[in-house]
């Protein structure tokens, strides 16, 4: 399994570029270029018998995966009693999460924060879950989820198919995705005929086309300068990414949509053979800090929803409430590409354990 991640890693470097999908500040550290060495982690403090090192592509301090990072390194102190610690890199490992799995694979990085879909170029098709859309109703439905026996059951999946390369430590989230635009929507014919900046996921490409828009992949370091000057007429993401890259502000940005099409997760990683070489005790430390960095990430993305749409809405763009949607038109449009798609992946099961989780 180890030589066959790395024969495959090459070929998803550029597909998870593109897909991007955070929108942080350059902070004053430097990222390492692709392929460079990995930061020397500093020398452990005396006492301490272990030091992780947990990386994320994101540069801002004010991002939840860096709160949720820190909140890490101070919750596996607390929980040693100072025999654990952790060295944490905003963006420092590289800004692409590309460079993280490949760090993570190589050994020179023990947990990092990712999307879920490289893996399904490594064997995993099952991971393509996450990116259905109108699967999880709330943040409510998603934590019931991932916390719940759907969440355990993709742990255990992505553990075995990837002969312990990869375990999920947490379940973070990047919040939830709403369309913006050049124009509003209301339903999904109102798409017909745009071209719809999105993820390179084929399930998510299958819906835009089902609405009548045309998907279209453009980077996100270049999307600004794309909805300024009308190469492409919108976009998805959510409220804190787009705010802090001022997407809103552009033309082609202006009309922010609540469609609230995909309540977002992402994998908080450690290799499994890195982490079966913990002691007992070592686990415990590691298993604990995790839960309550997890918790930590996932109030971070609930707070900041609010502070950034209210910062979208004083920016001057305008924004049509959840409420005011045709919502059930657009989940009739997702519903039949998450059944094809669970039938295809045998599935279906999970899906209704899913469906059945918000009622």
């Amino acid at each position: 399994m180890k030589k066959k991640l790395a024969l495959v890693m090459t070929g998803i470097l550029a597909a998870m570029s593109l897909a991007a999908c955070g929108g942080s500040q350059p902070a004053a550290t430097t990222a390492a270029a692709p392929g460079a060495a990995a930061p020397a982690a500093a020398a452990p403090a005396a006492g301490v018998e272990l030091n992780l090192i947990i990386a994320s592509n994101q540069t801002s301090e004010e991002n939840p995966y860096s709160i949720g990072m820190e909140a890490f390194k101070t919750a596996l102190e607390e929980a040693s009693g100072g025999k654990a610690t952790a060295t944490v890199h905003k963006g420092t490992l590289g800004e692409s999460e590309s460079e993280l799995v490949e760090k993570l694979s190589m050994g020179a990085a023990d947990l990092v924060v990712a999307s879920p879909g490289f893996m399904t170029a490594i064997g995993v098709p099952e991971v393509d879950f996450f990116s259905l859309y109108y699967i999880f109703d709330s943040f409510d439905h998603w934590e019931k989820c991932l916390d719940g026996d759907f969440g355990s059951k993709m742990k255990e999946t992505v553990l075995t198919k990837t002969g312990n390369s990869f375990r999920i430590m947490g379940y973070w989230s990047s919040s939830v995705r709403d369309y913006y635009g050049k124009k509003a929507i209301k339903t999904p014919a109102d798409l017909k005929g745009m071209t719809v900046r999105t993820q390179s996921s084929q399930v998510q490409q299958d819906f835009w086309k089902a609405c009548g828009a045309v998907p279209t992949s453009v980077a996100w370091g270049e999307l600004y300068q794309a909805l300024q000057q009308g190469v492409v007429d919108s976009a998805e993401n959510d409220y804190t990414s787009f705010m802090l890259k001022e997407h809103h502000k552009t033309p082609n940005g202006h009309f922010v949509c609540e469609t609230h099409h995909d309540y977002t997760t992402r994998l908080l990683l450690m290799d499994g053979n890195r982490y079966e070489k913990l002691t007992d005790e070592q686990k415990g430390w590691v298993d604990e800090a995790c839960r309550k960095c997890t918790e930590v990430e996932r109030q971070t993305v609930y707070d900041m929803f609010k502070t950034s749409k209210e910062k979208v809405i004083a920016d001057g763009a305008e924004v049509t409430n959840y409420e005011d949607l045709d919502i059930e038109a657009f989940k009739a449009v997702a519903a039949p590409i998450a059944e094809k798609f669970a039938a295809d992946n045998n599935m279906t099961a999970e899906l209704e354990m899913v469906r059945n989780a918000a009622k």
